[in-house]
């Protein structure tokens, strides 16, 4: 059945429905866990089985003892912060680690009282349903394309790129030795080496790749890693080698936001920010707010 006949069809059986049941109905499409399952699919199913085995060798917060300073970043913030890894957790199970006591919801503005506020949860990598807009609502046909993602950490954008879009070659660029082991792992595991490469480097020294590459993400990379110097150093290197015309940049958050914190000035004539469509829906654990974190920007 192609998408036509389905329209007809879909309206054809809503008017059979008894007009006060159809909020019922509406209802049910928008919540129900039974469509989500019917909609289902094996790439979903690929990237759940590596966040399960990733979930599994990492620590709760999914941060290594070497992270210091993303660390010390997080403690300086105005409200208590931590650390939940999106690619990691979905809802239902910060709740069970919340249930279980890993994690908490809220803090104590007083000691002793009842008195609490919500905490701030970041994460520096996407979840799966965030790879896929990403992928299938934000960037167009990535066919012989190279992808590359600056801090690819986990490598949650390697693997979701490897399922979602037909880039050619996706390389992600990471300091972590701890965070490259664990990606290659998961990518001689699950046998992504036909596109996936990881290189153990700082950003800084890879001009020829920036300067080669069609689409640039950047995800948090470097608020929380870096001291304000090193971040202006590396924007400026970004700006000066990420020159293709109609190459296309992502990032989170926006490069105003990014960049109005280093009080550092967006190069005039770099880039042009494009329109992102973000009322769609892509299941029930889908948050519109981290999709509105995403910004879409071209070469010019």
């Amino acid at each position: 059945m192609n998408l036509c006949d389905a329209q007809s069809e879909v309206k054809l059986l809503l008017n059979k429905v008894k007009p006060s049941e159809l909020h019922k109905l509406f209802n049910w499409i928008r919540t129900s866990d039974e469509l989500d399952e019917l909609l289902s699919d094996n790439r979903k199913v690929i990237l759940r089985h590596i966040s399960d085995e990733l979930r599994a060798a990492l620590p709760p917060d999914a941060m290594l003892p070497s992270e210091s300073t993303a660390y010390c970043k997080m403690q300086q913030r105005s409200r208590p912060t931590v650390h939940v890894d999106s690619f990691l957790y979905d809802e239902d199970q910060v709740d069970s680690l919340c249930e279980e006591g890993a994690f908490s919801r809220s803090y104590c503005l007083t000691c002793g009282s009842y008195k609490t506020a919500p905490l701030d949860f970041i994460s520096h990598s996407f979840s799966i349903s965030e790879l896929q807009f990403l992928f299938e609502n934000v960037l167009p046909d990535l066919s012989g394309r190279l992808l590359v993602d600056v801090g690819s950490r986990l490598g949650a954008v390697l693997y979701g790129a490897h399922v979602f879009s037909s880039a050619s070659q996706l390389v992600g660029v990471e300091l972590s030795e701890e965070f490259v082991k664990l990606q290659n792992d998961i990518i001689r595991k699950y046998q992504l080496t036909d596109r996936i490469r990881v290189l153990h480097s700082d950003v800084c020294l890879q001009d020829a790749l920036l300067q080669s590459a069609d689409v640039l993400i950047m995800n948090n990379v470097f608020e929380f890693f870096m001291e304000p110097r090193e971040q202006v150093r590396a924007w400026r290197f970004i700006m000066e080698n990420f020159r293709k015309k109609g190459s296309l940049l992502v990032t989170v958050p926006s490069l105003q936001e990014s960049l109005s914190t280093l009080q550092e000035a967006l190069q005039p004539g770099w880039v042009e920010e494009l329109p992102v469509d973000y009322n769609v829906y892509l299941d029930r654990d889908t948050d519109p707010d981290a999709l509105r974190q995403i910004h879409l920007y071209r070469v010019i």
